[in-house]
């Protein structure tokens, strides 16, 4: 039996620490073994329903909400993400004008202390069905802003909305940049976690994760299994045979995404968080489009990378070089990811960064049947450009046993 929401891996970097410290360091005040759902509650996940007041909006007018906060290329520079307004669903449907709202963020060092502030771009997005029946989506206003200037392994407190408008700035809430860069200097936990979905079996794995008091989380693709469902919101069990043979393409149901947002809040607007695609993010949509949402609603280093993709990017935690690929964008030799990869890994200094880390959604290597092989592809085209630059460690997901 499979489940989503299932912990996959909570890793503190005792691995990475441990090269630099006199003695082994185990998963510091523990557990040593990760605490997951108990057996006699595995099974089929049951999702959480939008009756929960946990992924209900809890806001009005232009307040924020699902605040999230992610990282830059190099620990001087964060990213802070946010939605205001509400989204629509129906047959016709008016996407909000994103220059109604300013995208700022003030921020400093003490929480009555916000003396910095920074301004970015906002955008919408919207799921459109070419076919009559089915409901079509626009998102709330999305917000983006880098913060850059930091100080590393620096608490820093803020609040994101637009000043010029009463009651659209957010509480106050605080996130710690990065150690700085270098071969001695590591976070001392990383939660990395995939297939996550919002499952009551999500709630166990995000208390545990937050409660391990992670100083960076990895979400290594398969966020919200919004396209389990069809747009009227009623759940699809099975994904190749709940969706009426009418219809050319797969529906989804959108309001999945807000939801999800809304749940992880409280730690996504503390703990950064750095996402990958995975399958279940493709949501092909109106004029083959695909990947809206996810490449609307999570900021990315694309550009300090100088990927310039959302797909796949790299950035650096103290000791560590992160590089998050796309398993489900091109991979071949010829394709821009790989010529991008081989820039990226070419630039590493290994005596700055010792450790190479990589994370993508599907494994090149399992025994499990039903994905057997799934990733063969990007194996072939990839993984003799890994060795050879000796990558250490490789997370996926994919994988629900």
């Amino acid at each position: 039996m499979w489940r989503r929401g299932s912990l996959l891996l909570i890793a503190a970097v005792a691995v990475v620490v441990a090269a630099v410290a006199a003695e082994p360091v185990s998963t510091l005040e523990g557990p040593l073994r990760p605490v997951t759902v108990p057996p006699r509650d595995r099974g089929h996940a049951v999702d959480l329903p939008d009756t929960d007041p946990r992924v209900q909006r809890r806001v009005t007018g232009w307040a924020p909400e699902q605040i999230a906060v992610a990282l830059s290329a190099a620990p001087s520079s964060v990213w802070v993400s946010w939605v205001t307004g509400d989204s629509q669903m129906g047959a016709d449907v008016k996407p909000l004008d994103p220059k109604t709202v300013a995208s700022v963020v003030r921020y400093g060092l003490a929480a009555d202390s916000l003396v910095h502030q920074a301004t970015g771009d906002s955008l919408v997005y919207s799921q459109l069905y070419p076919f009559d029946g089915l409901q079509n989506y626009t998102s709330g206003i999305i917000h983006h802003v880098r913060l850059q200037g930091l100080q590393p392994g620096t608490e820093y407190f803020y609040q994101c909305g637009d000043p010029a408008i009463p009651a659209a700035m957010s509480d106050v809430h605080a996130f710690r940049t990065m150690p700085a860069v270098g071969p001695t200097s590591y976070p001392e936990r990383i939660a990395v976690v995939g297939d996550l979905g919002l499952t009551y079996n999500t709630t166990s794995t995000v208390d545990h994760m937050a409660s391990n008091r992670p100083d960076l989380m990895l979400l290594v693709g398969d966020v919200t299994y919004a396209n389990l469902y069809l747009t009227n919101g009623t759940g699809a069990d099975c994904y190749s045979c709940s969706f009426a043979k009418s219809t050319p393409i797969h529906e989804t149901y959108q309001p999945r995404w807000d939801y999800w947002g809304r749940y992880m809040e409280p730690v996504t607007s503390t703990i950064p968080m750095m996402v990958v695609e995975g399958n279940h993010e493709i949501e092909l949509q109106i004029d083959n489009k695909t990947f809206a949402s996810y490449s609307s609603r999570f900021a990315f280093p694309s550009t300090e990378s100088e990927s310039f993709s959302p797909f796949y990017y790299s950035f650096d935690v103290g000791g560590i070089h992160f590089i998050m690929l796309a398993a489900y964008a091109d991979y071949n030799k010829s394709g821009e990811q790989y010529r991008w990869l081989e820039k990226d890994l070419a630039k590493v200094d290994r005596s700055v960064t010792p450790w190479l880390i990589g994370g993508w959604h599907a494994p090149w290597y399992t025994t499990y049947r039903a994905h057997y092989r799934d990733a063969e592809c990007m194996r072939v085209a990839m993984e003799e450009l890994l060795y050879s630059y000796s990558i250490d460690i490789i997370f996926t997901g994919h994988m629900k046993l």
